[in-house]
């Protein structure tokens, strides 16, 4: 039996004037997003407010995340023209940030990784007065591949742990908690503000949520997102447990003390919902 939602997870329409103008700018240029590949519940709110995260090297993924409700098979090789038709999207949207993200590419010699290269360069070239977030995948852990879209200067590189150390390996294929640990910290080493989130009501326990935030703070993470896991699918993980909104704004009170400089935690948060607020909030 479906879990019932509980009344704070009520969404907003997707629909309206600016939401009909971005998706036809997405369809217009042949583009994906992870708002419509994740079936994300903000979908409405964001594109209602002209922003859309914008997913590359198409939208199917080597993994196959019990959490995800991207598709999973044999990718499509790479669209050598996807940099400049993004490009044009940002600029036609006005965007004064923008965020990219990516599927898993465990086909590719290097994850994508000089895609995602060029990518970051043709959005930067073509719109030199917005600010640039890159959520991107593991990589295999691989430096050389990481180095590659730190070269190419994105202003904020984010990257999901997506849950508390013991529940990884039922949710995540390949990808490890420690490696996404060891991704942050060269991340944060390397000079770059560096972000990730991860989902709560998979069945942790909130010692394990904190001691998940300290992980993070360690490795060099400077802003951190916490939402709530809602099921995509029937064939996707169940939901463990609906947490209250009380629980995530102590979760959020608690990372910000903990030393955390940016904080979104609230049921309905993504790792790229209001992530324009990074700006706001001085960190460019």
């Amino acid at each position: 039996m479906e879990r019932r939602l509980p009344r704070w997870l009520k969404m907003q329409r997707a629909s309206g004037e600016t939401y009909t103008k971005v998706k036809r700018l997405v369809e217009a240029n042949r583009l994906h997003t992870i708002c419509t590949s994740g079936n994300c519940p903000n979908i409405g709110e964001c594109w209602n407010a002209g922003t859309a995260t914008f997913m590359i090297l198409g939208d199917i993924c080597t993994r196959a995340c019990k959490f995800c409700n991207t598709r999973t098979g044999r990718p499509l090789a790479p669209d050598p023209e996807e940099p400049e038709r993004l490009a044009r999207s940002v600029k036609a949207l006005n965007l004064k940030h923008c965020v990219i993200t990516s599927v898993d590419r465990d086909d590719l010699y290097d994850g994508g990784a000089s895609f995602w290269a060029a990518v970051i360069k043709s959005v930067r070239n073509n719109n030199p007065g917005t600010t640039i977030e890159a959520l991107i995948p593991d990589f295999d852990g691989k430096r050389e591949n990481l180095q590659k879209v730190i070269d190419a200067g994105p202003d904020v590189t984010s990257h999901n742990i997506e849950t508390v150390r013991r529940l990884t390996p039922a949710i995540r294929t390949k990808a490890g908690y420690e490696r996404s640990l060891d991704v942050l910290r060269y991340l944060s080493g390397s000079g770059m503000i560096t972000k990730s989130g991860f989902m709560l009501g998979l069945g942790e326990t909130e010692t394990e949520v904190c001691e998940t935030i300290d992980d993070l703070l360690t490795a060099g993470c400077e802003i951190l997102t916490i939402g709530q896991y809602l099921k995509p699918s029937p064939d996707h993980m169940e939901v463990a447990e609906y947490i209250t909104p009380e629980m995530f704004e102590k979760y959020r009170q608690s990372a910000l003390v903990t030393g955390f400089k940016f904080v979104e935690s609230s049921p309905l948060v993504r790792s790229s919902f209001h992530s324009e607020k990074h700006v706001k909030a001085g960190f460019f």
